[in-house]
């Protein structure tokens, strides 16, 4: 089944909880947090205290996408926070493999991300290990950008080793989605589709989540 992960980066923060509500309403599957230091991207957004929060605001699984230097400092505070996903950089993680291990020790679902520029190949060695592959269709540390379009190669290629691998991993995007290009980006073979602008930054927030949801229903 594929899924909508709402990423409250593009949220109203001054009223979260009901910003939550809405996308709940609208039929959301997931709660996207996007974590960002200013260090491995040039922004900050939050950490588990806000992460604690959206846990108290929701029922719904929270996907956790670290954006930050040496993350295996700071999973466990994560997962403590009610973070049911947790995704980290194949370009920051220097032992891949332990850090997703780790991941899952602690009842979190691991995940390794890839920016738009690091190909698909670099993870052939641990695809058997992860629960999902997020792929960025925009370079990260910033909402609202452009959708690359050449990431959608890259989801195909992503979809073909799982195939032939015969592996069971999901394939998340996260960038530039939106009702224009959801369609085409499911038939590359996503499965989890990340929002931002496209649901929150619209004056009914429950139906953009709505929009979304049947287009790739």
């Amino acid at each position: 089944m594929r899924k909508i992960a709402p990423s409250i980066l593009a949220a109203d923060f001054s009223n979260l909880s009901q910003q939550i509500r809405y996308v709940e309403i609208g039929g959301a599957d997931i709660i996207h947090c996007d974590i960002m230091d200013g260090k491995f991207v040039p922004n900050i957004t939050f950490g588990p205290v806000v992460v604690k929060a959206v846990r108290k605001a929701t029922k719904l699984p929270i996907d956790v996408h670290l954006m930050i230097k040496d993350p295996d400092n700071f999973i466990e505070d994560f997962v403590n926070a009610g973070a049911n996903y947790i995704s980290v950089h194949q370009e920051e993680v220097v032992h891949l493999n332990r850090t997703i291990v780790k991941i899952k020790d602690l009842g979190a679902k691991a995940g390794v991300v890839l920016n738009p520029s690091t190909p698909v190949s670099t993870l052939t060695e641990v695809l058997e290990f992860v629960d999902f592959v997020l792929i960025m269709s925009v370079n990260p540390g910033f909402g609202g950008q452009k959708f690359i379009e050449s990431t959608l190669n890259k989801v195909s290629q992503l979809a073909k080793m799982r195939e032939e691998m015969n592996l069971s991993f999901e394939i998340e995007l996260d960038g530039g989605v939106t009702s224009k290009n959801i369609q085409k980006i499911a038939a590359a073979g996503c499965d989890i589709f990340v929002a931002g602008s496209s649901i929150f930054g619209q004056d009914n927030i429950s139906a953009a989540t709505t929009e979304l949801k049947n287009l790739v229903s």
